[in-house]
């Protein structure tokens, strides 16, 4: 079985995109942090804070973080799916099983 690579990447970058925006809202509306207070994601995406326009920082970084991870994680898949149909190792699910030993 093969990934779409763009596909994938773009499924990736939505969700996690989407995730890091809801959460951050989440946060706002329910009080589990307060506002502007520093946190993880403040450190590796730059201009993220808990806010309203701290979500949507971190709904463009999380776009593009989990866009190149996807792609990254699909392609690496594919390439090592690849190497070993060449060596004639079936995939997981087109393959037949294996006779019982009796």
């Amino acid at each position: 079985m093969r990934l779409n690579v763009p596909a994938f990447g773009m499924a990736c970058g939505l969700l996690w995109g989407g995730g890091v925006f809801v959460l951050t809202w989440w946060m706002l509306v329910f009080g589990t942090a307060q506002t502007g207070e520093p946190t993880l994601l403040g450190r590796v995406y730059l201009g993220y804070t808990v806010s309203g326009a701290g979500s949507v920082i971190g709904l463009v970084w999380g776009l593009v973080d989990g866009l190149v991870g996807g792609l990254l994680f699909a392609w690496l898949y594919n390439a090592i799916a690849g190497r070993l149909e060449s060596m004639g190792v079936p995939s997981g699910t087109n393959s037949t099983p294996r006779p019982k030993k009796t």
